[in-house]
């Protein structure tokens, strides 16, 4: 009796443990990927002037857009092969399950203000492109130019650079050498290797912004906005506009957002899959790992982060570890925080 008594205390105590090591659960809560304060504070404010937790998804990530961070999301950042920025952008309502997006949006700077209008004004899920232009200044929004000297000066010093790195495979001229223009080789010659895709990009070249906001009552809310791959091929779309790839919320059970190279992390849906995870009890922490596991025996070498929140305001982080990349930040804002915190998790 008692050592069964004994091992009751035991496993009771590793219990303890463990719920002592998670991330502390308080509502409402405010995560965001990378170091983006000035975002997490705008989202909070939102919070506590009443505001609701798509409000404060659209101000928040858009106070991005404002910033330009790390010259990844917004504006003047980002060139593509024709030296234009172009930005992708979702927000979703995890009470209605409803979602907004754009993507390839030209000359409009707000791009997560746009998809938010996608979800108010049409029964669409996705605009993109020319059509998602036209779009947003019908919605209000005003055309601008979104190039700026810093990104016209990206794009000569890629031009100057033989166009290395790019997106290109199984073309001639060889992609490794020349600017094009490039027609399809006769032959394909090889397929894919995605352990060594971190060769042609930088990791500071997809620091999409994605945000997870959970209000006092549990509502869920997501959303994300990038200007995408630098120097990626004109059309090009990555993770960051599909739901359940960029982010996902179902306020039953948790919110997620993905940072990354999109190009691989959309092939497997990392933030749907993540809240489903956490919807069958898993912990934010343990989620996360699990998504970038699954994605490791495809493309061991990919770069990319994932965060995650279950519906009672737990949270956690994961990454995948190569080289120059070992460690993921992220912020957080709850009420046992007085100013929003920088977090980081060693990458897996």
């Amino acid at each position: 009796m008692a050592a069964g008594g004994g091992a009751q205390l035991l496993v009771v105590a590793l219990q303890l443990a463990a719920a002592a090591a998670a991330a502390p659960a308080a509502l409402p809560l405010v995560v965001n990927t990378w170091a983006f304060g000035k975002a997490t504070e705008t989202a909070w404010r939102i919070l506590q002037m009443g505001g609701s937790e798509l409000d404060a998804v659209e101000k928040g990530c858009g106070q991005c857009e404002i910033d330009q961070c790390d010259g990844s999301v917004g504006y003047g950042g980002s060139p593509d092969e024709s030296g234009e920025t172009t930005l992708d952008a979702m927000i979703m309502d995890g009470n209605t399950m409803e979602v907004g997006a754009v993507a390839d949006l030209r000359r409009v700077k707000n791009a997560i203000g746009v998809a938010r209008k996608v979800t108010e004004h049409t029964k669409h899920t996705l605009l993109v492109g020319e059509s998602a232009s036209l779009f947003a200044v019908r919605m209000g929004f005003p055309y601008e130019d979104l190039t700026t000297p810093k990104s016209l000066s990206v794009y000569s010093e890629w031009l100057n650079q033989s166009c290395q790195p790019n997106y290109w495979k199984n073309v001639v001229p060889d992609s490794s050498k020349s600017c094009g223009p490039y027609k399809k080789a006769e032959k394909v010659i090889c397929k894919e290797d995605w352990t060594i895709s971190q060769r042609r990009i930088s990791v500071h070249n997809h620091d999409t912004i994605g945000m997870i906001v959970i209000g006092e009552s549990g509502t869920i809310a997501s959303g994300t906005s990038t200007n995408g791959g630098v120097h990626k091929i004109p059309g090009r779309v990555g993770d960051s506009p599909i739901p359940g790839a960029g982010a996902y919320a179902d306020s039953t059970a948790g919110g997620a957002a993905a940072t990354g190279d999109g190009d691989i992390m959309m092939r497997f849906l990392p933030s749907y899959q993540a809240v489903e995870y956490m919807r069958m009890g898993t912990d934010p922490t343990v989620a996360c790992q699990k998504v970038i596991s699954r994605i490791q025996k495809y493309a061991p070498r990919f770069f990319g982060a994932v965060i995650c929140a279950n519906a009672t305001g737990s949270y956690g982080a994961a990454c995948n570890k190569i080289p120059g990349f070992t460690q993921f930040h992220f912020m957080v804002y709850s009420p046992l925080l007085s100013q929003p915190s920088e977090q980081v998790v060693d990458c897996i």
